[in-house]
């Protein structure tokens, strides 16, 4: 019996070690700065930097675990499972309390976080191999997404979508290339939320992804032509009813690169990594999209992050750094970023259509990322009374939901 005791004791240890040994608060000794873990279940996750984690209301934040989908509220820190089950989630709405998500690979739900109630908005739309639904409008009115149209010998309509990863696959870059290379044609469609009706808005051979739409404008859509960022013009915005296809950046030097897109909260401006040229010369890069204007942030290589975010009234950004084994190759780089931009002054007053509006990142460390395992992306963001960072971390061993306080601890 001893041995069994023993192995039983070996499969439990892991879980009561992980639990022990993560704290809940600490003060970062190289920054001063608190960080509280938000998140109990191992394996949870904030969403990913630019999909909007936090309620209508503000007053909470809505994440991922192996369970399903759970809500924190921002203020007691309590929380509760509101989905139960391996979803693929959407986002969370801006006009109500609803968090969207994909259920069996082919139902579009939501559900109120406050009450409980879920509806069946629509079935995943049957074209092309394979189809996804990845953002809602800002009156959540209606839903976007892409169709992959294959070789025919592939078609099956009912290949579900691949699962919902944390962690980068390693190979990444390889895939990438060829995905690029094979030009499927695709398309972008709607899906009105009321009525279920499906309306294609845009057909192309290039690879489209990354679709966002704007947190303000309810018919405005970002996405993107993916691939290795150095052979794209990756960043693109078109209105709901398929006019307006406006390309955000145009390369002007080999091997730039821009992506890792983003939305102001106002809906104003488009947020991008610029590096001119690629892991040399680096920038957080904004466009506005009324006018054209734009504006470019210099930093350092050890600055660089993965993935930038803004407060709700763009006075503050955060970056969460990078290792080595990134674009950046960044000695120094494994921490969660806090920048003060600062434009540079226009002493003359002379502004050349086209010219960028130049400034500098202060930058300021807020937590030392030395024990993460960087396959797991941070995806920062600040929460709406933007007091907070959020972040994902496995510098415990799981991954947890964490905060950083922006003040220093007292």
């Amino acid at each position: 019996m001893r041995p069994r005791i023993a192995a039983v004791t070996a499969l439990c240890l892991p879980f009561w070690l992980y639990s022990q040994a993560t704290p809940k608060s600490w003060i970062d000794p190289d920054t001063g700065h608190r960080v509280v873990r938000l998140t109990d279940e191992p394996g949870s996750a904030s969403l990913y930097f630019n999909q909007n984690g936090y309620t209508a209301d503000l007053k909470k934040m809505v994440y991922t675990t192996p369970a399903g989908i759970s809500v924190l509220d921002l203020k007691t820190y309590a929380t509760k499972q509101v989905v139960t089950g391996k979803v693929r989630i959407i986002v969370t709405g801006r006009k109500t309390q609803n968090v969207y998500y994909i259920k069996d690979n082919a139902t579009v739900c939501a559900t109120d976080v406050e009450s409980g109630i879920t509806r069946e908005i629509a079935k995943m739309p049957r074209r092309g191999t394979t189809s996804s639904i990845v953002t809602v409008n800002a009156d959540e009115t209606l839903l976007a997404g892409t169709y992959t149209e294959a070789n025919a010998a592939d078609y099956n309509p009912n290949r579900p979508e691949a699962p919902q990863q944390l962690e980068q696959p390693q190979n990444k870059g390889q895939m990438m290339e060829q995905r690029l290379a094979a030009h499927y044609p695709m398309g972008l469609f709607t899906l009105n939320i009321k009525t279920g009706e499906m309306k294609v808005i845009h057909t192309s051979t290039d690879w489209l992804n990354h679709l966002e739409f704007s947190p303000t404008d309810p018919s405005l859509l970002m996405f993107c032509h993916e691939g290795p960022w150095h052979k794209v013009d990756r960043i693109w915005t078109i209105r709901t009813d398929g006019s307006q296809v406006t390309k955000v950046h145009t390369r002007t030097m080999t091997m730039e690169i821009a992506g890792h897109e983003f939305w102001s909260v106002d809906g104003k401006t488009i947020w991008y990594d610029l590096q001119t040229p690629r892991g040399e010369v680096f920038w957080l890069a904004g466009y506005a999209v009324e006018t054209g204007e734009r504006t470019w942030y210099q930093l350092d290589r050890n600055e660089w992050s993965i993935h930038f975010n803004v407060t709700r009234d763009g006075t503050l950004f955060c970056g969460d750094g990078g290792d080595p084994g990134q674009v950046a190759h960044a000695k120094d780089g494994q921490w969660i970023y806090l920048f003060h931009p600062e434009r540079i002054p226009n002493r003359d007053g002379i502004r050349l259509p086209g010219f960028v509006d130049a400034g500098v990142f202060h930058s300021e460390r807020l937590v030392n990322m030395s024990k993460h395992n960087y396959r797991l992306e941070p995806n920062v963001s600040f929460t709406p009374d933007q007091k907070w960072v959020v972040f994902r971390s496995n510098m415990f061993g799981p991954t947890y939901v964490f905060a950083v306080e922006v003040a220093k601890a007292d």
